[in-house]
């Protein structure tokens, strides 16, 4: 059976060890837990309960700096020295990643933020309507990264200025996705944010990787994207809208 193309019903630190040889991997996407206690189906995220999928596989608070260093360390492994690594997080745990990027000898790229278009609504705190993303690699002088991949270097940006300069910018502004009427998982990136990482950060055939797959954006993107796939989640009712959804090719799936 092909290594790759594949997505698997497991938890992605034993998985990785028992799947993926070393050095495989050209890229990881991923969305990690948040440590939370996260609700997914709480009104104030304008869901309607019976269209979100069950299931959300949650990390303890005191657990979490160990549970990172633990996929981490897999993640470690499996990518390619030229590789790159993409972590998207809320601010709460932000430094347990850093510190386990740092214990692992990743060089942290640059830090991202991604700007969306709503928070929840709050009356004794700001409101938290941004996420990190932490862009990182192994060996700086090898890794790949494709500067005009979106923009010609003399593009110009609809605004004024230099459109790949615009869109380099470390503070990107895209909006979530509503997926009105079908089914979906608590939480998932936009295809757009995923397709500008593969953009600037892959090449077609390259193989991607999200060990915590949740509705399988990240691997349906790169599918559609002409690169090759990998992923693991734990969770099955997640592992099988992700599998319905590569094996029919539908972006989307009907409630």
């Amino acid at each position: 059976m092909d290594t790759f193309n594949q997505i698997y019903n497991e938890d992605c630190i034993t998985g990785m060890a028992r799947h993926l040889p070393d050095a495989c991997v050209d890229l990881v996407i991923t969305d990690p837990p948040f440590g939370i206690e996260f609700q997914a189906k709480r009104a104030n995220y304008n869901r309607k309960g019976e269209r979100v999928l069950t299931g959300y596989n949650e990390v303890k608070g005191a657990d979490y700096l160990d549970f990172t260093r633990a996929w981490l360390t897999e993640v470690r492994r499996v990518l390619k020295p030229e590789g790159s690594l993409y972590i998207f997080s809320g601010w709460n745990y932000l430094k347990d990643l850093l510190i386990a990027l740092d214990e692992l000898e990743f060089t942290l790229v640059n830090h991202l933020i991604w700007k969306y278009q709503f928070g929840i609504v709050t009356t004794r705190k700001y409101v938290t309507s941004h996420y990190h993303i932490l862009f990182a690699g192994i060996d700086d002088k090898k890794r790949k990264f494709f500067p005009y991949a979106r923009f010609s270097k003399d593009a110009r940006h609809e605004a004024g200025g230099s459109a790949h300069y615009k869109d380099k910018e470390d503070v990107w502004a895209i909006p979530r996705e509503y997926w009105t009427g079908d089914i979906k998982t608590p939480t998932k990136l936009p295809a757009e944010i995923i397709r500008k990482i593969l953009a600037y950060s892959s090449e077609p055939g390259d193989v991607v990787l999200d060990p915590f797959l949740g509705s399988g954006q990240v691997a349906v993107v790169s599918n559609l994207e002409g690169r090759r796939y990998l992923g693991f989640e734990v969770v099955p009712e997640y592992f099988a809208f992700a599998k319905e959804r590569l094996d029919s090719g539908q972006y989307r799936i009907k409630a």
